[in-house]
């Protein structure tokens, strides 16, 4: 599992390296870009997320402790708050969907092509430098939705496991390897919330 961890480290430590430099190079674009992130719903999902880590630690302690009842409970918490954050990163999606901000011709026929006006992009300002952002706002969230997604699937069958009596204080390694997955996915989006949410609004109608 440790292995497994560490290079899911090595694959996000990439996107974030990506950012970084793409951050350094194009700092007013990326700043411009932030500004139109929805603030309020990428605050809201890191709250759910922080939950789900408590009930996932609340989970494993149940389950080692002998509480199966208690760590079935816990086990559908953190599900529904992982499916919670899906439902709101879907809302986020369709919202960039609406605005035109897919990047490339991801979807056809709707190209990345937002209101300069609405994105209060400065004069002389080039689009393509505000379209990397969202290359990779959608590669970095893009791909900590699916490990959401597989997060669900692994509770799921953990949580079957349970409710089966197939874990105990003797026996709860599953548990606590889904617990690490889980955690791990969370601390990812607690880098990506400050780094695609925050970092560069303070800058919001100083540039141009």
């Amino acid at each position: 599992m440790w292995v497994f961890l560490v290079t899911e480290i090595m694959f996000f430590g990439g996107m974030f390296l990506a950012y970084t430099l793409y951050r350094y190079k194009y700092p007013d674009a990326f700043a411009v870009a932030s500004n139109h992130l929805d603030i309020r719903l990428g605050g809201i999902n890191t709250a759910v997320l922080i939950v789900s880590s408590f009930t996932m630690a609340m989970a494993v302690f149940s389950t080692q402790v002998g509480k199966r009842r208690n760590s079935i409970v816990f086990l559908l918490m953190t599900m529904a708050l992982g499916l919670t954050f899906l439902g709101i990163k879907a809302i986020e999606y369709h919202d960039k969907y609406r605005d035109s901000l897919i990047p490339g011709t991801l979807i056809p026929g709707r190209p990345f092509s937002p209101n300069p006006h609405e994105l209060h992009l400065p004069p002389g300002m080039p689009i393509g430098n505000v379209e990397i952002f969202y290359w990779i706002y959608f590669a970095m969230t893009g791909m900590h939705a699916l490990h959401m997604i597989i997060g669900v699937g692994i509770l799921t069958v953990i949580t079957i496991l349970a409710v089966r009596g197939r874990f105990s204080p003797e026996y709860h390694a599953p548990v606590e390897i889904s617990g690490l997955y889980w955690h791990f996915v969370d601390i990812v989006w607690i880098f990506l919330f400050p780094l695609l949410y925050l970092l560069g609004r303070h800058l919001e109608g100083h540039l141009g």
